[in-house]
């Protein structure tokens, strides 16, 4: 990693996009009560804030609207008035004590009962925070004849209304369930989708349970086979997804099952000694995903991420850092651009696009080889080509021969197939070196390294195409053989000698790697990458705020390489 340059453009640092904060619930013992109490002291008559603010007016003044935090007293306030609306099921008045101007709590509010079904509500809160409460919420599913009691803990958190700085719960749809986001609703009734059983490439059955990380893998699956399975619905309390959660390809969720269904079997690529060894690795180190897949055939041989609300490992979109000049020396190698034992620049610095980029710590290497440069991530070596190629070189390289970035891969579940924008400028030299506009995540870079080690993209699959006649994705062309022995030469020296050779230490002769690391405005440490190749395995890992890939998500990745022997 380099140090920050004039126009915040370095080594292996790339703005990516923020985190979608969690809620989190506890679970509290504060009995709900006296909603409407101290209402009109607080917000009426003229009567000082509690802040200290006062909103008192003459003739000649105009209203003073409160700003700066809620005062605890108002948190209590507006957080009782608006929990004992809801138990209550008052849905005006719980409602009204939001910040809601599109109907939609009244709307969701409404559909608690009615289309959830949920009755004899009663929810508890907990010790505020600042300004968020923590909740508990009890109560009974009812449907068909059948009930069965729900208990979930959630939060809320009060702000001041802009206009008049009134406290008001900031609404969100998780407010009501954690699992919900904004569009979502809840509904009970016979589940649209039958439910499955998924097994893995032995026979055996695959459960959160067991893996707790294939929690949102199942999910999909279901929503993908469920009517194609052979199985028969049963009745359930369902999170069904709103237009913006489809968009980002969020399957419905069961969050109750009232009376089970007749599940149909869907039979996956999964090995089961690898998927525990890949929950197990991620486990060890916060915020991390990893794939591993078999590059003879594209079967997904394990994938597992650390955190379980979302599977960055198939659907994350991240700046892959210098993970991603895997790619890039493939270009400049068939352009006549570089050679793996040439001689090849790599100054401390080079600019391009009036962006001047560097190497980590300003490092340079005299009379070096591009082998060299590659196996030691010299950023420079890469920029200083940009000049010599089209906008859309580097696009056209990721799509016609590693199949990436066309948004048509269909693995048996939803995935972000990588992006590589045309881009121009300096922008276009920063895609170079995993910057720019270029995403990816664990599975696009785990199927680069495949492709290097097959010597042909072949679309990674969990679930084969013959069982339900989809298309898999193919790539246009291939490398050319001479560039193919010298992507694999740079790959296998990175592993014995650069910057992975660490990680990798003892999986030789028969393997390849490339690290990588990427900053991401707001964070102290860069995410780190790794990809990876060992006889026909191929991994790819990241750990988002990990620091320098070859520490971080290398040794998850060499893991599961050695692990799958």
């Amino acid at each position: 990693m380099g140090k920050r340059g004039k126009k915040r453009h370095v080594a292996e640092r790339q703005s990516a996009r923020k985190t979608r904060p969690a809620v989190i619930g506890g679970m509290i013992a504060v009995v709900v009560g006296g909603a409407g109490l101290g209402v009109y002291g607080l917000y009426g008559g003229g009567a000082a804030a509690e802040d200290g603010s006062s909103t008192a007016t003459t003739a000649d003044q105009k209203p003073k609207v409160p700003t700066g935090p809620v005062s605890a007293a108002q948190v209590k306030a507006i957080s009782t008035q608006f929990l004992t609306a809801w138990q209550t099921g008052k849905v005006a008045q719980a409602a009204a004590a939001t910040n809601d101007t599109t109907k939609a709590a009244s709307t969701l509010l409404t559909g608690y009962t009615k289309d959830a079904h949920i009755t004899g509500v009663t929810i508890t809160p907990g010790v505020a925070t600042g300004a968020k409460v923590p909740f508990s919420v009890k109560g009974t599913v009812t449907f068909g004849g059948t009930s069965k009691p729900l208990a979930y803990t959630g939060a809320l958190t009060v702000v001041r209304r802009t206009s008049d700085g009134k406290p008001l719960v900031d609404w969100h749809a998780s407010v009501i369930h954690p699992d919900l986001a904004d569009g979502d609703k809840l509904l009970t009734g016979e589940a649209g989708t039958p439910p499955i059983k998924a097994v893995d490439r032995d026979g055996g059955e695959l459960t959160v349970k067991k893996y707790p990380s294939l929690g949102t893998v199942l999910d999909s699956l279901r929503e993908k086979y469920g009517d194609k399975a052979g199985g028969k619905a049963g009745i359930e309390l369902q999170v069904v997804r709103g237009t913006a959660s489809k968009a980002a390809k969020s399957a419905d969720k069961t969050l109750l099952e009232l009376s089970k269904g007749t599940p149909g079997v869907v039979k996956t690529t999964l090995s089961p000694s690898l998927q525990a060894a890949a929950e197990a690795q991620v486990a060890k180190k916060a915020k991390s995903s990893v794939v591993l897949i078999r590059p003879s055939t594209g079967e997904i041989l394990a994938v597992a991420n650390q955190s379980h609300g979302f599977n960055t490992a198939f659907q994350g979109s991240l700046a892959p850092g210098s993970t991603m000049k895997v790619i890039t020396s493939s270009l400049l190698i068939e352009k006549g651009l570089a050679s793996a034992d040439k001689a090849h620049p790599c100054p401390k610095y080079s600019t391009y696009g009036g962006w001047k980029f560097q190497n980590d710590d300003e490092f340079e290497i005299k009379g070096g080889t591009f082998k060299a440069s590659f196996a030691r991530s010299c950023n420079t070596a890469f920029i200083s080509q940009a000049k010599k190629l089209d906008n859309d070189s580097l696009t056209k390289q990721a799509q016609q021969v590693f199949g990436l970035g066309m948004d048509n891969w269909a693995i048996g579940v939803s995935t972000f197939d990588g992006s590589v924008p045309v881009q121009s400028q300096a922008q276009m030299a920063a895609s170079l070196i995993g910057q720019g506009g270029v995403r990816m995540n664990p599975l696009n870079m785990a199927s680069v390294a495949a492709t290097v080690e097959s010597g042909v993209f072949r679309q990674p699959y969990l679930v084969s195409a013959e069982v339900d006649g989809r298309t898999l994705a193919t790539a246009s062309r291939t490398m050319s053989s001479s560039t193919l022995s010298q992507l694999r030469e740079l790959m296998q020296y990175t592993a014995a000698y650069g910057t992975a050779a660490e990680a990798m230490v003892g999986l030789g002769p028969d393997y390849g790697a490339k690290t990588g690391s990427a900053e991401v405005d707001g964070q102290e440490q860069p995410n780190g990458w790794f990809t990876a190749y060992r006889g026909d395995l191929a991994g790819a890992g990241v750990v988002v705020q990990g620091g320098h890939g070859g520490s971080t998500a290398g040794p998850i990745v060499a893991a599961l390489l050695k692990a799958g022997g």
